[in-house]
């Protein structure tokens, strides 16, 4: 890391990591993956956390047996979570990436 040689320079470099980190926790709750089921009856969304946040059918559920539907329900959430995390985890090695510089 390089020699601060004046308190401005310090003030300037704090303000510049508070910056960073303020984008970093801007991007991080702006995460929102819609991920749908590949026969399209259920659609999961979920936040930076792979929090559910929100959830919807299609009338063709009524088709599914109960296995089919808790597999489709199951699958499509993991896959939105994965989504999720993977996007989160990206964010961060950005960030790290960038302090490191």
């Amino acid at each position: 890391m390089d020699v601060v040689e004046t308190m401005d320079e310090l003030i300037a470099r704090v303000q510049q990591q508070v910056y960073r980190l303020t984008d970093l926790r801007d991007a991080m709750t702006g995460i929102l993956i819609t991920e749908t089921s590949s026969d399209g009856t259920v659609t999961v969304e979920v936040d930076g956390n792979a929090a559910l946040t929100g959830l919807s059918f299609t009338g063709a559920i009524s088709k599914l047996t109960p296995e089919q539907f808790e597999k489709t329900l199951v699958d499509t959430a993991r896959a939105a979570a994965h989504r999720a995390v993977t996007e989160l985890g990206e964010l961060i090695n950005d960030f790290n990436a960038e302090s490191t510089r």
